[in-house]
């Protein structure tokens, strides 16, 4: 009869730390050794009956009180890769090879590389991965516990004892493993780890590729992938694309509430690829961006409080559902960014925090290692191993799932070492500074790898200081992202439009002073999640006034990002003006759209879109202060604002005047600073959006009436609370085409929506 938890008191030390499940190396006991000129068998089995040598079909001898068995005998005829048979107390038989009969697999230069931080693709080495060793088949783990007494991998495989299956450690490395032959992809895995204090604890693997949805916590071993990509032309022109010179507007999506099924289900990624793609391509975005969908716990965290680095998220599918999505939006020529989230992890005790029965991934120090404010833990920048696990995760989605880039979460938390924090609850840097130094170096190696590894690729940073230079190269002090989350602009802008318009022209500055440094970044302007949630009241509902002014005021801020330098970025429902805050955990308000206002707002976005991506200088110049020109940034008595846009060659020209007001100003006259025809190709006041419909019948003639130090003027309607954007068409003062008869060309605006009429 097994004995489940005997031990014999009398048992050499090795052999007893094996029965009690404390032995850090089990292949010092267990397996095939040479003693005495004899050779000795030793397995342990919690769950055997009966175990039998299969290749002599020799019995194995219990050890009395325990659940070892051994064989001694001539081992000559023994193959070093040998097999076990053996009966459970239900009679059912087993036939497995030995796991302690199979040598490391793990190379000294990998682990060596790993203990340096330079492993790129440590999640080739670390995790669960299927191999075949010998010939033989069968799932290879590994994992970094550098303080861990012993570690077993337990599953569903061998009933979750972590008596089973011990694992070895390789030296002074910390890292773990363990080859276990027969063993199939596909079941559930986890780590027990007993600490230096013989505390038990039972983790998931940090490099684990699939993971069982919420609420349960396993790994999947080994996700297989039958995936073919289809998407190597959207990866070749990537990875050519000047991207800095190229429209890029994104729709930033939570999977979760975008849209579910009719009973509250959340859909499949395969489902939401195709819903969300014929969407995106209908308004014009470029890109989408995903809230985290890297496996977390918590819905309410919306994935900011992530868990699995490695593994998209169980609540949408498989990683080859995943791999289907972002193959999906290539080939309909959309760009997939992920936001990922390298600041800190929740405290989770079946996850990363403690991980060993220590401070290993975060600090010990709550002064360096704890956001109180979000109840997470700091990632240690300064460790190798956890700059790798960091390192490897962000390669991981761009190689691995053919991610078009990052948005990396809470920047300005990693940054400062007083992040959210009081005098005496932080700890100065070497030279006495607030700056934290080790994630200085950690992010330029991030963003330095990721730029190597994959051309093309985007970094962009959440940064809401001053840091300076944070989309700048690294090899001229820069933290080398690709670009920056411009929160200035955005607040300022946001502040600046909730105010009731009579008392906006006090407050002209909030709209001008964003040009002081509009080019010291490369700036995406983001009205992201964050500005729609915990009462600060969704888009349209900021907006002061009536239901009229309230969508004549938002239409006026989305024409105002459109035509502003900088890329764009606009969450999910606000495109159509949902009226309550965004909720995770509901679909977004779709019946909203049978409403005109809100239909109107919608068509004036994917119009914005179009004329921004058509029209070269909306976005050839978005980071140089060579593309932008101020018509008249002066008239804060009448809140209206105007510039110039200009592509690189300074011969295509758009102009952009705003009216922050609801009175209509006929013929207000701008300084332009060609002659020509500049054509209506966005008025936001446009009966088809929902306004007044007071504009310029399709455009207007400049007049060679000087004006604001310009040879050339125009005289506008300006609707109230209304954005245009008039395109240059060259007239005969050029020596070019004549302008198109402005019926015509209004005509020809109607049919498409993209301008308005008196």
């Amino acid at each position: 009869m097994a004995t489940a938890h005997g031990s014999s008191p009398n048992l050499p030390e090795p052999l007893l730390r094996i029965v009690e499940a404390r032995h850090h190396d089990p292949f010092e006991v267990l397996g095939r050794h040479d003693e005495e000129g004899r050779t000795v068998v030793r397995v342990f089995l919690p769950l055997a009956e009966r175990v039998t040598l299969a290749e002599s079909g020799e019995p194995m001898t219990r050890v009395e009180g325990t659940d070892l068995f051994v064989w001694e005998g001539d081992g000559s005829q023994l193959p070093p890769r040998y097999r076990i048979e053996w009966e459970d107390q239900g009679g059912t038989k087993y036939l497995t090879y030995d796991p302690y009969c199979f040598a490391q697999q793990l190379s000294d230069f990998d682990l060596h590389l790993f203990g340096e931080g330079r492993h790129w693709h440590a999640y080739r080495l670390l995790g669960s991965h299927a191999a075949e060793v010998d010939g033989v088949p069968g799932i290879q783990f590994a994992v970094w516990a550098p303080n861990a007494a012993r570690i077993s991998v337990v599953g569903d495989f061998n009933a979750w004892d972590g008596r089973a299956h011990p694992m070895r450690v390789r030296g002074g490395t910390g890292v773990w493993e363990l080859f276990i032959p027969g063993l199939a992809r596909g079941g559930f895995y986890k780590y027990e780890i007993r600490d230096q204090h013989t505390n038990i604890h039972v983790k998931i693997d940090p490099y684990g590729q699939a993971f069982q949805e919420r609420p349960q916590t396993a790994g999947l071993i080994a996700p297989d992938s039958s995936f073919r990509w289809a998407d190597e032309d959207w990866m070749t022109q990537r990875a050519d694309v000047d991207w800095q010179h190229r429209p890029m507007s994104v729709y930033e999506v939570h999977l979760g509430s975008w849209r579910q099924s009719t009973d509250g289900r959340f859909l499949n990624y395969r489902v939401l690829a195709k819903e969300i793609a014929d969407y995106v391509i209908k308004l014009g975005f470029t890109h989408i961006e995903l809230l985290p969908i890297t496996e977390h716990p918590l819905d309410a965290s919306w994935g900011y409080q992530c868990t699995g680095y490695f593994a998209p998220t169980a609540r949408f599918g498989s990683p080859d559902d995943f791999r289907f999505f972002v193959d999906y939006f290539h080939r309909q020529g959309i760009g997939v960014l992920l936001d990922w989230v390298p600041a800190h992890f929740p405290k989770d005790a079946y996850a990363l925090a403690q991980f060993d029965g220590t401070a290993l991934y975060e600090h010990a120090d709550p002064r360096m290692g704890e956001h109180k404010d979000w109840g997470t833990l700091i990632f240690n920048f300064g460790r190798n191993e956890v700059k790798n696990f960091l390192l490897s995760s962000a390669l991981y989605w761009l190689e691995e799932f053919h991610i078009d880039g990052l948005r990396v979460d809470a920047v300005a938390s990693m940054l400062y070492l007083d992040y959210s924090r009081n005098p005496g609850e932080w700890i100065p840097n070497k030279y006495g500074g607030n700056e934290n130094l080790e994630a200085v170096d950690f992010i330029r190696e991030l963003n330095s790898v990721t730029h190597e590894q994959h051309p093309g690729s985007l970094m962009i940073a959440e940064e809401s200081t001053a840091w300076p230079a944070v989309s700048r190269p690294t090899y001229l002090g820069g933290l080398g992202f690709s670009m920056k989350w411009n929160m200035g602009w955005m607040h300022d802008t946001l502040s600046y439009m909730q105010k009731d318009p009579i008392y906006r022209h006090f407050h002209h500055d909030l709209l001008t002073f964003g040009l002081l440094y509009a080019f010291t970044e490369n700036f995406v302007l983001p009205f992201s999640h964050d500005e729609v949630v915990h009462g600060k009241r969704s888009m349209l509902d900021k907006m002061p006034g009536d239901a009229w002014q309230k969508f004549a005021s938002l239409r006026l801020l989305y024409t105002f990002m459109f035509s502003y330098p900088g890329k764009k970025l606009l969450f999910q429902g606000c495109e159509f003006g949902q009226g309550r805050e965004w909720n995770f955990a509901e679909s977004l308000d779709w019946d909203l759209l049978e409403r005109p206002p809100h239909l109107g707002l919608q068509q004036l976005v994917a119009d914005l879109n179009v004329v921004y991506r058509d029209h070269t200088p909306l976005h050839d110049v978005d980071f140089d202060p060579s593309g932008f020109e101020w018509i008249d940034c002066h008239d804060s008595s009448q809140s209206v604002l105007s510039y110039v846009r200009k592509s690189q060659s300074g011969k295509e020209v758009v102009a952009a005047v705003f009216n922050f007001t609801p009175v209509p100003r006929n013929n207000y006259r701008i300084g332009v600073p060609e002659p020509g025809f500049y054509r209506e190709a966005i008025n936001s006041d446009a009966e088809i959006y929902g306004g007044s419909n007071v504009g310029n019948q399709g455009g207007i003639e400049s007049e060679p009436l000087s004006w604001m130090g310009r040879p050339h003027s125009l005289p506008i309607s300006l609707p109230p609370l209304a954005g245009l954007i008039l395109v240059h068409e060259s007239g005969p003062e050029t020596g070019d085409e004549e302008p198109a008869d402005p019926d015509t060309e209004q005509d020809a605006m109607d049919a498409d929506g993209t301008d308005a009429a008196d």
